[in-house]
């Protein structure tokens, strides 16, 4: 089962997850969206990997490590998490609602498109 994170659960998460090793971020948008808006990295890793290169760019990733995808909505962060999960890596979650939330819930400043 993939956790289901909202922005603002985001910060408990990443504490559960910090045994396991140092969370990550990763950021499924297009390298466009990413330019709109962005996070800043506060406790955790941020990666950007669009979803369309995650297969040929999978290696970059450690399976042992905590991984929150995060998307635009969340939609597409969650079928990322989904082939993670697949592929053996243990410690998954997904940013529900996406940068979206993540601008309403926890930062403002984050442009919303």
């Amino acid at each position: 089962m993939i956790a289901q994170v909202r922005p603002s659960q985001l910060s408990a998460w990443l504490e559960t997850a910090r045994p396991h090793g140092t969370p990550v971020v990763l950021d499924v948008r297009d390298p466009a969206e990413v330019r709109l808006a962005s996070v800043r990295a506060d406790g955790f890793t941020l990666m950007s990997i669009p979803m369309g290169m995650i297969p040929p760019r999978l290696s970059e990733l450690n399976p042992a490590q905590p991984v929150a995808c995060l998307c635009h909505h969340g939609v597409r962060s969650m079928q990322v998490a989904a082939f993670l999960q697949a592929r053996g890596f243990t410690h998954v979650a997904n940013i529900t609602g996406g940068i979206n939330a993540w601008s309403a819930e926890l930062d403002p400043a984050v442009p919303r498109y």
